[in-house]
């Protein structure tokens, strides 16, 4: 099933707890040296999926291979060759940041030749060097985060598994671990990312988005908003906004409609020929339309597009 082109590779993956099925049949594939997001809503599946990716829960049925290990059989030999970096913050406070960096050189048995050159890379990773005494509690979250990912790769792993790892960090050091994504990817080091974060999903190579358990749609940032949206988008900005968003759930002719910052974001079949048309609706009912304009689409609007016709289709059976 592995080929030389594929770090992970997965199979018709499923995780039951009891009755509740947490990852629902799931098959995908991630090539070497590339940057792999994991995009769902909190409780969509992604953490569950990565703990067995890392062989730290095994899989309910299915396959999943991992630098070309089974998952359940050699969780060992998984672990070994993978870094991974969990959603909350996995170093000790109460640590200085250099005692963070040797002791996971020892958890993972880095060779003892290379530990200083290994402790200077991650230093400077993490934007520490000369920091090295500062309590490891006292750091900024961003700082905190390419300190965690420095000790992660210590080890030099061919694959890194990331899960959620900028939750809760500013945009700016959000960006800056972005750009420590990309370099480690440009070495040829696998990263596989999840996030609910749409902005950080433009950043990689491909994407799957998941819902309840379940891969709704897998493809680059652009083929996902090429193919994925069933219609064209309208952007409206009018006021009020709340009776517009209600009033226009209701005309024929609109698949979707969503709020977006002070706008209104609107699928139609064609949004030449619907404007006019939902511009005269809109004003008929005591709405002014500031503006209407076909725009293209943003990755929010593929997967709220996406995740709604999931719901829609769940409802009857509910």
């Amino acid at each position: 099933m592995p080929d030389a082109g594929n770090s992970v590779v997965i199979e018709n993956l499923v995780k039951r707890f009891g009755s509740f099925v947490a990852v629902d049949r799931i098959s995908l594939q991630v090539r070497k040296g590339e940057v792999f997001g994991f995009l769902g809503p909190n409780g969509a599946g992604k953490s569950t999926t990565i703990r067995m990716l890392c062989g730290l829960l095994r899989p309910t049925e299915g396959r999943a291979l991992v630098a070309g290990y089974d998952v359940a059989r050699k969780p060992e030999k998984v672990r070994q060759n993978i870094g991974y970096m969990s959603q909350k913050f996995s170093l000790y406070n109460d640590l200085k940041v250099i005692e963070n960096i040797r002791l996971f050189a020892g958890l993972y048995s880095v060779d003892r030749k290379e530990l200083e050159r290994r402790i200077e890379s991650t230093l400077e990773m993490a934007d520490l060097k000369g920091q090295e005494s500062l309590m490891t509690g006292t750091l900024p979250g961003g700082w905190k985060q390419r300190l965690a990912l420095g000790c992660a790769v210590l080890h030099k792993p061919p694959i890194i598994f990331l899960d959620e790892p900028t939750s809760g960090v500013d945009p700016i050091s959000r960006r800056l671990f972005w750009e420590l994504i990309h370099r480690m990817a440009e070495e040829g080091v696998t990263v596989f990312v999840t996030t609910h974060y749409m902005e950080e999903a433009e950043y990689c190579n491909r994407l799957a988005l998941i819902f309840r358990g379940k891969i709704v749609a897998l493809g680059t940032p652009t083929e996902l908003k090429q193919s994925s949206m069933k219609g064209e988008l309208l952007l409206v900005e009018c006021d009020p906004l709340g009776a517009a968003l209600e009033t226009l759930q209701l005309a024929a002719g609109v698949i979707d409609a969503a709020v977006f910052g002070n706008a209104l974001h609107l699928v139609v079949k064609n949004a030449e020929a619907a404007a006019p048309r939902l511009r005269d609706y809109l004003v008929a009912r005591g709405i002014a339309v500031r503006r209407m304009e076909k725009i293209s689409p943003s990755l929010e609007d593929v997967f709220v597009s996406l995740t709604t016709a999931q719901s829609r289709e769940k409802e009857p059976a509910a």
